[in-house]
This record gives structure tokens, C-alpha cells and sequence, in this order.
């Protein structure tokens, strides 16, 4: 098998992986407060990658003006957001649902770097983003009616394009892999901070709780973050987009069988909706996917 061919094989396993954290999060927020959820989600995903750091500790890291901690602290601020209110999401809407509003976010991207450099938004914009609003139109009306957790939803498509856009001004600057654990490590502290505060009593899990957690902490959070890093060494992030954009998809699926979910005719038109507003965009630029992105080399 070819480099390139191996590195879209992972990056499809990755999209799929990341389609099943939907039903898991959504199952386990009736276990868990949102915030101690990803205290402990974090926490695994931290401790599984530090065997591959200590492995790594040879690799000579490059020389940055930019301190490492310090863009650690700051993508992980803007990763804790978009969790978070995911999260929240999930309590209150459905899963499929929630991964079509979450993919916005590559959407959003493109727009936030047009306006940020005063310049005009590209033709494609303008084409995908009437689709995307037409497409979670469609999905809002199967629900019956909007729910809270739509607007959670929104707002983590929102950050998790704010991560995306802070990301590419630093990740040039670090190793992938130790980036990579510094943002997990500022989320894990984050989010501990964030469950002493609002949930004190509530901060062991149950037992019923451990095995979705540990999936979502090595699976779906630490292992996805390693074959991401392999993948996109071969494969280019117009390609990596355009598999990325699978991920809803994968979302409804893993949905349908884990907890029942079904998707009617107007809300799977509304998904193809949403998928082509995300492929469309595309042309307006080639953003990284919002779950965890990384740089592409480690030196």
C-alpha cells in the first residue's frame, strides 16, 4: 500500500472515530456533568500520549519565539470552549443533529479569516453558507422545534473555528506531538478547575461510566490525535477536508446503531446540505479539521 493510500486509510478511520464520540458524549452526559465528563476524557487522553512523549523526548524541538506553554494555554482555552459546549449540546438535542451543527464550524473558518483580513468573502462562501443555513433549517424542522441544545451547538461550531483560525498562527512553531500535549494538558487543567467549581460532589464516576470514558479518552481523543499526525503527512489538507467532511455522516451512523437515532427524509436532505456547504468551502481556503488538529512533521 502507498503512503498516500495508508494515509487516507487512517484519515477515514480518524473521521470515523470521530463520528462516534457523538452517542458515546450524549450517553454519558446521563451519567456525568458536562464538565467532569471532560475533566476525565482529558485526563486519560493526556496520560495515554505521555509513553509517546517520553519515546520522543530525543526529538530535537525547534527554535520558537513563541513559548510553548503559552500557545498550549491558549489553544487549549479555546478547545475547552468548544467541548464544553458541545457537550452541553448533547444534553438536550440529538447526536446526528449536533455533528451536522458541529460541521459548520469548517464553514466558519473561511469566513472568519476573510474578515479578519478586511477582505471579501470568495464566491464559494457565498454559495456554501445559504446551503448550510438551508441545511440545518431542514434538520431544525425534523426536530419539531428548536431545542437549547441547538444553540450550544452553534456556539461550539463557532469556537471550534476560532481554534482552527488560533492554531494556524502557532502550529507552525512547535513539535506536533508535544503542541498537541500541551493543549490536551491546559483543557485537562481547565476542566478540572471547571468541575470543582460546579459540580464538587460529582467528580467520581460511576462504575457504568469508565469504559465510554476510556474510549474517549485513548480511542476517540489520544489515538485519533497520533494517526491524524501520520495521515496528513501524505495526504493534503484539501483531501484531509473533504474526508473530514465525512465525519457527520459517520455521526448519524454510529447514532443510528449505538442509540436508536434516526434521521427522516428532511433531515438527511438537510445533512447533504450541510456536507456540500462544507465541501464548497473548501475552495475558500483548507482549514485543518476542529478536533484536534495538528501540524504535519514533528521536526
Amino acid at each position: 500500500m502507498s503512503p498516500h493510500a495508508r494515509g487516507v486509510l487512517l484519515l477515514l478511520l480518524v473521521t470515523a472515530l470521530w463520528g462516534s464520540t457523538f452517542a458515546v458524549v450524549k450517553e454519558l452526559g446521563a451519567l456525568l456533568p458536562p464538565s467532569v465528563l471532560i475533566a476525565w476524557r482529558f485526563l486519560v487522553a493526556t496520560l495515554a500520549l505521555l509513553p509517546l512523549l517520553a519515546f520522543q523526548r530525543s526529538v530535537t524541538a525547534p527554535i520558537s519565539p513563541r513559548p510553548l506553554w503559552r500557545d498550549g494555554l491558549i489553544l487549549g482555552g479555546w478547545l475547552m470552549a468548544g467541548y464544553g459546549t458541545q457537550t452541553i449540546a448533547l444534553q438536550t438535542t440529538g447526536a446526528n443533529r449536533a455533528a451536522f451543527f458541529t460541521a459548520l464550524s469548517v464553514v466558519l473558518v473561511p469566513v472568519w479569516l476573510a474578515l479578519a483580513q478586511r477582505r471579501p468573502l470568495p464566491l464559494a462562501l457565498w454559495l456554501a453558507l445559504p446551503l448550510a443555513v438551508a441545511g440545518l433549517a431542514l434538520l431544525s424542522w425534523e426536530g419539531g422545534r428548536l431545542v437549547v441544545g441547538d444553540a450550544w451547538a452553534l456556539a461550539c461550531a463557532i469556537t471550534y473555528a476560532g481554534f482552527i483560525v488560533a492554531l494556524e498562527r502557532a502550529a507552525a512553531s512547535h513539535p506536533a506531538l508535544r503542541f498537541t500535549f500541551a493543549q490536551l494538558l491546559a483543557v485537562t487543567a481547565l476542566a478540572w478547575l471547571w468541575a470543582a467549581v460546579v459540580a464538587p460532589g460529582k467528580l467520581w464516576p460511576p462504575a457504568q461510566a469508565w469504559g465510554p470514558l476510556l474510549y474517549l479518552g485513548v480511542a476517540a481523543t489520544a489515538v485519533t490525535t497520533l494517526m491524524q499526525t501520520v495521515g496528513q503527512r501524505s495526504v493534503s489538507a484539501a483531501e484531509a477536508s473533504l474526508i473530514y467532511a465525512l465525519e457527520p455522516v459517520t455521526a448519524s451512523l454510529f447514532s443510528f446503531a449505538l442509540i436508536g437515532e434516526r434521521v427522516g427524509v428532511r433531515g438527511a436532505l438537510g445533512g447533504v446540505l450541510v456536507v456540500a456547504a462544507t465541501v464548497l468551502s473548501q475552495r475558500a481556503g483548507s482549514p485543518p479539521h476542529p478536533e484536534l488538529p495538528v501540524p504535519q512533521s514533528e521536526g
